[in-house]
């Protein structure tokens, strides 16, 4: 999908609705249409990035600190927020569903719908270490970028 049939890009440039919660030149938040629960947020970046491996770092910090920003403010709200979530999902399997990076904030509350499942449990020590060093090694790659 290219930027003119994206619509957080139709959005960046005001040719999309939007019920807008912040904007600046690097990065705006506006509600989520299908809101997890009231207040859910997007923060996505005005340019177009279809992941992380896209974005620049610099507006990735913006967009963390916006989301920062708006998690204390929905704690300071009339709205239920006894907590708040943020979310990111980079790639299909990880469940992105409009390739532009967005980045979810919501109130969590007792008994509100959302829910995460997977198998938690404790891992032994050597596959930790081995997951560790694969990371590590990922990381080494990115220093000569």
């Amino acid at each position: 999908m290219g930027t003119d049939e994206c619509v957080f890009c139709a959005i960046a440039q005001g040719e999309a609705e939007a019920s807008l919660v912040y904007e600046d030149d690097t990065v705006l938040a506006f509600m989520d249409l299908q809101p997890v629960t009231p207040g859910h947020l997007l923060v996505v970046p005005r340019g177009h990035a279809i992941g992380l491996e896209d974005l620049d770092e610099e507006v990735g910090v913006k967009i963390w600190q916006v989301a920062h920003q708006l998690g204390r403010a929905l704690r300071r709200s009339s709205l239920r927020c006894e907590g708040v979530n943020l979310f990111l999902a980079d790639g299909e399997a990880a469940f992105q569903e409009v390739f532009h990076v967005h980045l979810h904030v919501f109130p969590r509350f007792a008994g509100d719908d959302f829910r995460l499942d997977a198998e938690w449990r404790v891992r032994e020590r050597e596959e930790l270490d081995t997951t560790a060093t694969a990371v590590r090694k990922g990381l080494s790659e990115l220093v000569g970028q």
